[in-house]
């Protein structure tokens, strides 16, 4: 037990240490920051799904973080009535409505965009914001390709603006202690690390083209992507299934867990081989047009030969390890092994069957009663507000850079899929080594005038 105590005596977790990165900022030291009593004036672009999470977690920092949701901004204008009064109720506020996102962007008293947009606007949208010198908040994969990414962190960087990535398991108290005790030896030199993601989806159907609804501005809701004729099945939700607009699962839900994965394998780098393989199994090609494979197994090496896999399985199927993971993750190390299923993990010595080490097994610890914490759920995006008044990346959970890394790593495996081979991977160069059709899809063919710019 003597690796147990020495991690315990060394971690701050629950304490004003772990939580000023985490959960929030101790009062004083957030009271003398400049600006910190100035309000922050919020639009979220993207209002349905995970945009409606955006807004109830901008709405419950009203007063911790003094947070206003002033705008909200969809292509689809059938949705505005419901989240207008939703925010009038929370907040007391009548948001304003907007389409078109560049009118958000015009407005000089927003301080900051948050994006829940599907994944193919993300990259142009964040760009767009970061010259208009927003702060951004944006939802994973950060990027619907590599070479969006990189533009990303470019125009973050040139502009001096805050771009957090929506990883938020970074700000989850029981992953930050999990990844901190992997760090620190508890299970040996960790060597492999696993994701999993057992989402059974079913058949959404199929349907004829046809004409676009009069509340929707579908010239901007294809936006960088190419024109197809509007199809019902191919918008709401189910456009994360098409590969013009969306990644499939590995790249929906998977980012999270590969962002875990490569944290935990402490690699602040890409890997330098990939390869990956699977299908769509038990839905009728013929009763709906999914592209994205709901099944895929892919494999990733890094230059010091640790491995990184990930599991996508969208059928029936069992779950794994003691904590019965779906969504979650695995670490193996030369002394035992690690379980992460949300914010509750287990470590267990070798081939020992009952956990050394874990979630609820720590020491109690005294919190410091001054300190700012954000309401549950929301330390994420509390942890953006408070980078956006300290004016440093550093006070960033996940600034957009790690959220590039991270969502790199199933964009490089749908590559794989789709080519049916190994890949190598230069990471200085950001290309496929030697391979011409595998380079092609690091970017995309942009429809004018949704084109994501070489120079930012």
């Amino acid at each position: 037990m003597t690796k147990r105590r020495e991690f315990i005596r060394k971690s701050l977790i629950g304490s004003a240490g772990i939580a000023v990165g985490g959960i929030g900022l101790n009062a004083s030291t957030y009271a003398s920051v400049k600006g910190a009593n100035d309000r922050v004036n919020i639009a979220v672009v993207g209002i349905r799904g995970q945009g409606g999470g955006h807004i109830t977690r901008w709405c419950d920092l009203k007063d911790n973080r003094n947070v206003r949701l002033k705008t909200i901004c969809d292509v689809d204008e059938q949705f505005f009535a419901d989240k207008v009064k939703t925010i009038l109720e929370k907040t007391g506020v009548k948001a304003v409505t907007e389409w078109d996102m560049r009118r958000v962007f015009d407005d000089k008293e927003i301080d900051a965009v948050s994006f829940a947009t599907p994944n193919h606007w993300h990259a142009l949208g964040t760009i767009w914001a970061c010259q208009a010198g927003k702060n951004v908040y944006i939802e994973k994969p950060a990027c619907h390709n590599i070479f969006e990414g990189r533009k990303m962190v470019d125009a973050a960087r040139k502009y001096n603006v805050r771009v957090q990535t929506g990883f938020q398991n970074r700000s989850i108290a029981g992953v930050i202690e999990a990844i901190k005790f992997l760090h620190e030896g508890g299970i040996g030199d960790v060597f492999m690390a696993k994701g999993l993601c057992y989402k059974p989806r079913d058949s959404f159907g199929i349907a004829k083209d046809g004409t676009p609804p009069a509340s929707l501005h579908y010239d901007m809701w294809l936006g960088p992507a190419p024109y197809r004729p509007y199809n019902e099945k191919r918008l709401h939700y189910n456009w994360h299934w098409f590969w013009d607009t969306g990644n499939g699962d590995t790249g929906n839900q998977g980012p999270h867990q590969f962002d875990i994965a490569r944290w935990g394998l402490n690699k602040n780098e890409h890997p330098v081989s990939v390869f990956s393989t699977g299908g769509i199994f038990g839905i009728d090609p013929a009763e709906c047009e999914q592209e994205t494979p709901n099944t895929q197994i892919s494999l990733f090496k890094y230059q010091d030969g640790k491995i990184l896999e990930f599991e996508t399985r969208g059928r029936y199927t069992n779950d794994e390890s003691s904590l019965g993971i779906r969504i979650g993750n695995l670490f193996y190390g030369t002394e035992g092994y690690l379980e992460i299923d949300g914010g509750n993990w287990k470590a267990f010595r070798q081939r020992e069957k009952e956990p050394f080490a874990g979630s609820g097994m720590e020491e109690k610890k005294v919190i410091d009663p001054t300190f700012l914490v954000a309401p549950g759920g929301t330390e994420h995006y509390a942890n953006f507000i408070d980078a956006i008044r300290s004016g440093k990346n550093e006070t960033l959970n996940c600034d957009i850079k790690e959220g590039y890394y991270s969502s790199a790593l199933p964009i490089m495996a749908n590559i794989s899929y789709r080519l049916g081979r190994v890949l190598t991977f230069d990471g200085n160069r950001e290309k496929f080594v030697d391979d011409d059709q595998a380079n092609q899809m690091i970017t995309r063919d942009y429809r004018k005038p949704y084109v994501v710019p070489s120079v930012v």
